[in-house]
C-alpha cells in the first residue's frame, strides 16, 4: 500500500502552527500560565489543520533555507501579532494600577506567577476578571477568529511590511494609556477630591488630624466605587476585544 505525503501541505500546515503557538504564548486569555505549554501547542496545532484549507492554498514549497527563513518569519510575526493584542489588553490591567496607586493599595502588590503580572489587589482582580469574561462571554473565539484572517492579509512566508506593525503599536499604546484613563478616570477624580478635602480640613482644624482618617476613609470609597467599576467590566471588556481583533486585522 502506498500513501503519497503532500509535502506542501504539510509544510503550510507547520508554518501556520508557528504563528499560531507564538500567538497563544503571548496574547491573552491565552497566555496565562494556567494553560500548560503543550495544550497551546495542541491547540496551536489544531488551529493549523482547521485552516489548512485556506493556507495551502497557493502555497509553494521552498527550499531548505527558504523553509527556515519562513519559519522565522511566521514566528516574529505571531509574537508582534500577539504583542499587539497584549497591548490592547494591558489597559485592563494599567487602569487596576492607577486605582491601587491612588486608593493607597499599592503598599501591598505582590507578584502574581500565573498571570506573570506585579501589581496589587485590583491590577490582579481586573486581569483575572477580564480572562474569566473572555471565556465566558466567548470573546477569545473572536480573537482566534481574528488570528485566522490574519493569513489572507499576512500570506505564509510573504514577509511583513514593519512599518504597519510599528504604527500600530504606537497608535495601541496611546489607546492603552487612554483607556486606562477613561476606565480609572471617575474613581481617580473622587479620589483626589477626597484628598484635596482633607487638605482643608486639616487647615480650617489641625487638631482632627485629618489625614489619620484619610486611610481608611480612602479605602472605603475606593472599595464603593470600585465595586460600581466592576459592574461595568463586561462591556468594557466586550469593547476591549474589539478593538483588539480590529488591531489583529489592520496589521498588514
Amino acid at each position: 500500500m502506498a500513501i503519497t505525503l503532500n509535502f506542501a501541505w504539510l509544510e503550510a500546515v507547520l508554518l501556520a502552527s508557528v504563528r499560531m503557538i507564538a500567538f497563544l504564548v503571548i496574547a491573552p486569555p491565552f497566555s496565562h500560565n494556567s494553560f500548560p505549554l503543550r495544550i497551546k501547542g495542541m491547540l496551536a496545532i489544531g488551529l493549523a489543520l482547521a485552516v489548512s484549507p485556506q493556507v495551502a492554498k497557493g502555497y509553494v514549497s521552498p527550499d531548505t533555507a527558504g523553509f527556515v527563513v519562513s519559519l522565522i518569519t511566521e514566528l516574529v510575526v505571531g509574537a508582534m501579532l500577539g504583542f499587539l493584542v497584549m497591548l490592547v489588553f494591558s489597559a485592563i490591567q494599567s487602569a487596576g494600577n492607577l486605582i491601587d496607586l491612588f486608593g493607597g493599595f499599592q503598599l501591598a502588590q505582590a507578584f502574581d506567577p500565573q498571570s506573570m503580572i506585579n501589581g496589587a489587589q485590583f491590577a490582579r482582580l481586573f486581569h483575572m476578571t477580564a480572562i474569566a469574561l473572555l471565556f465566558a462571554s466567548g470573546g477569545y473565539q473572536l480573537i482566534i477568529g481574528g488570528l485566522a484572517r490574519t493569513f489572507t492579509a499576512l500570506p505564509l512566508a510573504g514577509g511583513m511590511n514593519l512599518a504597519a506593525p510599528a504604527k500600530a503599536m504606537t497608535d495601541g499604546v496611546g489607546q492603552m494609556l487612554l483607556a486606562a484613563l477613561q476606565i480609572a478616570g471617575p474613581l481617580i477624580v473622587v479620589l483626589f477630591l477626597a484628598d484635596a478635602g482633607l487638605g482643608l480640613i486639616t487647615r480650617v482644624a489641625p487638631a482632627l488630624n485629618a489625614f489619620a482618617l484619610g486611610f481608611p476613609l480612602k479605602i472605603l470609597i475606593t472599595l464603593v466605587l470600585g465595586s460600581v467599576l466592576f459592574v461595568a467590566m463586561p462591556r468594557i471588556v466586550e469593547s476591549i476585544t474589539g478593538n483588539a481583533v480590529g488591531v489583529l486585522m489592520g496589521v498588514k
